[in-house]
C-alpha cells in the first residue's frame, strides 16, 4: 500500500528540546505509525506492533520557520494541584515549524500479529469511511497540525526520495517511544532515489517487562559456623 499525504504546517519536536523546541526535519516513523492508528480510529498503541513502514519525501526539504508561542509549564506537586495562574506558569518560547510537507508512506502488515491487519483497516478507512469509528481531526505530529488529506499515491504527485536505513546516516529519527519510561528507540537514515529493502522500518514489538522484586546480583554464599 502506497499512501500520499500533505500537511501544510507541522512540527516534530526533538526529544531533547526544552525551551527552544527544535523540530526533526522529517516525520519520524513513530509519528507516522500514530497517524495511521488515528486514521482507523485505533486508540491502543500496541495494536499493530510489528508493522513495517517506509517513508518518502516529495520535492525539496520542507522549509523551517521559527515562531514565538506561549507555553504553559505545570508543576505537579501537592502545593500546585489544579492551580496554574498564567502569570506564573506561562512564558514565551521559540518553536520551529515545517511547512508544505508532502509525505509518501508504504505499509507492509505481513509481520504484525493482529487478526485484522492495519493495511486492511486503512483500505477500509479510505474506500468506505462510514465503516470505521474515529474521533477528532487527522493530525501529523501535534494535535494542531492537521493534514489536508490522505489518499493513494499517484505518479503525478512527484518523484519520491526515500529514507533508507544507514548506520552512518546523518538523519536520526525515533521509531518507537515508550510512553511509560519516555525512552525512545532511534534509527539513522540516509537518502535513496530508488526504493530498496533498507527503506523498511519495523515498529518494534513490545518486550516483556522484567520481573519486579528480583535482584540482578548473584546470590550470596551462605556462611556456616562450626
Amino acid at each position: 500500500m502506497l499512501l500520499y499525504l500533505e500537511c501544510p504546517c507541522t512540527s516534530f519536536p526533538r526529544s531533547f528540546a526544552r525551551d527552544y523546541k527544535e523540530t526533526y526535519r522529517y516525520p519520524p516513523p513513530s509519528t507516522i505509525y500514530g497517524l495511521l492508528l488515528s486514521l482507523v480510529g485505533e486508540i491502543d498503541m500496541s495494536a499493530h506492533l510489528g508493522i513495517k513502514l517506509a517513508i518518502g519525501i516529495i520535492g525539496d526539504d520542507p522549509p523551517i520557520s521559527r515562531i514565538v508561542r506561549k507555553q504553559r509549564h505545570h508543576k505537579f506537586s501537592k502545593t500546585h494541584m489544579g492551580t496554574y495562574p498564567t502569570s506564573k506558569f506561562s512564558k514565551p518560547n521559540h518553536q520551529e515549524l515545517l511547512t508544505d510537507l508532502q509525505v509518501v508512506i508504504q505499509v507492509d502488515s505481513t509481520e504484525e500479529a493482529a487478526t485484522v491487519k492495519l493495511v486492511d483497516r486503512v483500505s477500509i478507512a479510505l474506500s468506505t469511511p462510514s465503516q470505521i469509528t474515529r474521533f477528532g481531526g487527522l493530525s501529523l505530529g501535534e494535535s494542531w497540525a492537521m493534514v489536508n488529506g490522505i489518499r493513494a499515491y499517484r505518479e503525478t504527485d512527484g518523484v519520491i526520495r526515500w529514507l533508507v536505513r544507514d548506520s552512518r546516516g546523518l538523519i536520526s529519527l525515533p521509531i518507537w517511544i515508550n510512553r511509560s519510561t519516555g525512552q525512545g528507540t532511534f534509527q539513522r537514515f540516509g537518502w535513496s532515489n530508488v526504493f530498496q529493502e533498507e527503506c523498511w522500518v519495523t515498529i518494534p514489538k513490545a518486550q516483556a517487562p522484567e520481573p519486579v522484586g528480583k535482584s540482578k546480583r548473584s546470590p550470596k554464599k551462605a556462611k556456616f559456623s562450626l
